[in-house]
């Protein structure tokens, strides 16, 4: 599928989009899913590499397929151990699902063991040990998992193999695949009779029907390190009754038969994890972890991962450019750019653009989020700003009025009989008195105009009104200054006041 912002020269790259999820490159293929190289794309900017398991297509419209794939997700969501890949995200489809884990950089103890071989090696004990004991650790969280209000779960994995243990190249084994585990109360039971997992690792009682519980893993378990130590397969045989049959016999040479480096310690507690009654072996996984490593000294995660990265060097190499050219793909950035910004430009002026939102439909709640933030805190603060416009608006309206008809209707107001200091007319210039009406107004005592003039302070300057051109002074009398004195009885001048 291509996306519509895709150029020609990365067409053949185009990742399936599934939600908020870029479906890349296959890593592994199993019986009932494949693992494929992901990238979790966001708003903001926000992505990370994932991989992600997705069902078959036959499997993924069988109901009963569907509801233990579901149940892989709804387990190991309860398990939190630095030994567990853990469990990010569940995608469903119309049409398929899809399990989000998180990406780890390594490679399973299965092909590791086959590049060994193919170098002519077996894996050193005091490498094989701790990677081993750390998948023990791994069990032991799953088997004392508690769920939600505390109840044990009772998690048992069912299908421990080399091809579930992951070595990254931190060093780290983990466990992973808990698609066919059983727990009380899980939401889809086995048919009966019905044998799920690889027969050449599961338990005798397994094979038999009867009562699994954690001594199924340890046994497990046990299978894996005898592989690891010796070098080769512990049951092999051309047909699965043939192999039936081995295992319900059990194994019949410890590792150190076929590896002479094998200490006497290590094929004890070898031939304890693979005893046939569940009874006579350890009792739980850590137990069994703990054995081990009083057995040997094992080495340190860094020297496993450099181990780890010089035996599967070109594999691990070329997942790697591939993982730096998906994360350094615009294309995918842009898709997390369309997440916080739906309709911008840029993502509108394209063709096909309605094939994009209906893949990405799953995440359409998501996108909506962020735009409805931002109208609720918007929308109150336009709201205000509108009400402040008209309440100046109407303010104006009112006031304007209400100053013109005080002032032709009530006379002039002190601050036009009174220049204050703050007036930019000069002192010496006359002031219009606007002229009192003929007839008395009842505006004056009684209208809500007349009542509601506020006097003006004398240390706030009023604005100049524009009312038109001033009414002329009226006409005064001219004072008699010819001659500018008077003369009193006795004789003597004085000037006149008026004439000064």
């Amino acid at each position: 599928m291509q996306l519509p912002w895709y150029s020609a020269a990365v067409a053949e790259a185009a990742p399936h989009i599934v939600g908020r999820y870029a479906i890349f490159d296959e890593i592994a293929s199993g019986g009932m899913a494949t693992v494929h190289i992901g990238r979790l794309v966001g708003p903001v900017g926000f992505s990370r590499t994932v991989a992600i398991k997705r069902l078959h297509p036959q499997f993924a419209k069988d109901p009963e397929f569907v509801s233990m794939f579901v149940d892989e997700a709804r387990l190991a969501a309860r398990i939190r151990h630095p030994n567990v890949v853990p469990t990010l995200d569940v995608v469903k489809t119309e049409d398929e699902l899809f399990l989000v884990l998180d990406y780890v950089q390594g490679e399973s103890l299965s092909r590791l063991m086959r590049y060994a071989r193919r170098r002519g090696t077996t894996i050193p004990p005091r490498l094989v040990v701790p990677v081993v004991a750390g998948m023990l650790h791994g069990l032991h969280a799953a088997h004392s998992a508690r769920g939600e209000r505390g109840q044990p779960l009772h998690i048992v994995h069912r299908d421990v193999s080399p091809q579930n243990v992951l070595v990254g190249s931190d060093g780290v084994p983990r466990v992973f695949d808990f698609g066919i585990a059983k727990a009380r109360g899980r939401l889809q039971t086995t048919r009966e009779g019905q044998i799920k997992g690889k027969l050449a690792y599961m338990a005798p009682e397994q094979l038999r029907g009867e009562v699994v519980g954690v001594g199924a893993d340890i046994y497990s378990a046990a299978v894996v390190l005898w592989e690891a130590l010796a070098g080769r397969r512990l049951f092999e045989a051309d047909n699965e009754a043939a192999l039936f049959g081995q295992v319900l016999a059990g194994p019949t040479y410890p590792p150190s038969a076929f590896n002479p480096q094998i200490a006497s310690d290590l094929d004890h507690i070898t031939m304890i994890g693979l005893a046939p009654d569940p009874a006579n072996r350890f009792s739980s996984a850590r137990a069994m972890a703990a054995a081990l490593e009083r057995a040997v000294q094992g080495a340190s995660p860094t020297e496993i991962g450099d181990w780890v990265d010089d035996v599967a060097n070109e594999t691990l190499q070329r997942r790697a450019d591939r993982v730096a050219e998906i994360e350094s793909k615009s294309e995918i950035k842009m898709l997390g750019d369309a997440m916080i910004s739906p309709s911008r430009p840029s993502m509108a002026s394209v063709s096909g653009e309605q094939s994009v939102h209906s893949q990405l439909s799953s995440i359409s709640v998501a996108r909506a989020e962020l735009p409805l933030r931002r109208r609720s805190m918007t929308l109150p603060l336009i709201a205000g700003l509108v009400a402040l416009v008209v309440g100046g608006i109407a303010a104006l309206a009112w006031l304007g009025p209400t100053r013109f008809t005080t002032n032709e209707q009530a006379g002039p107001t002190r601050a036009e009989e009174e220049p204050t200091a703050e007036s930019d007319e000069p002192k010496d210039e006359p002031k219009a008195v606007a002229a009192p009406s003929a007839t008395p107004s009842v505006a004056t005592s009684s209208t809500p105009t007349a009542s509601a003039v506020v006097p003006v302070p004398r240390v706030v300057s009023v604005p100049r009104a524009r009312p038109g051109p001033r009414p002329s002074p009226p006409p005064t009398t001219k004072p008699n200054c010819n001659p500018p004195y008077s003369v009193d009885a006795d004789g003597i001048r004085h000037p006149k006041p008026e004439c000064l």
